[in-house]
């Protein structure tokens, strides 16, 4: 029945997760938010924290500052692997991302 009204998504705690398995290391993500996203050694796009450390476990989130909502949202929508996740904290389901409803 169609996603969450715009006020849900504006108002909710997002999280987002990164799905090494399919990233290309393109870095639109490192692009649109930095202080979200960073490359590892491998190549590999990760997030990272508010104490600037990689999460490196596997679908690890962390919390999106809200001031970086769209950039990160952006991301998700834009990311060539479609590996960027986006989910709402209170409920876990996806906003934007590849298992997002449009």
């Amino acid at each position: 029945m169609g996603g969450a009204p715009m006020t849900e998504v504006a108002t909710d705690q997002l999280q987002v997760w990164v799905d090494q398995d399919l990233c290309t290391g393109d870095g639109l993500c490192v692009q649109y938010a930095p202080e979200v996203f960073e490359f590892d050694v491998d190549g590999l796009a990760y997030v990272k924290g508010p104490d600037g450390e990689l999460r490196l476990d596997p679908g690890a989130r962390v919390d999106v500052p809200e001031h970086l909502r769209l950039e990160v949202i952006d991301s998700a929508k834009e990311c060539p692997g479609e590996c960027i996740h986006v989910v709402r904290g209170s409920d876990g389901v996806e906003v934007a991302g590849p298992d997002a409803e449009d």
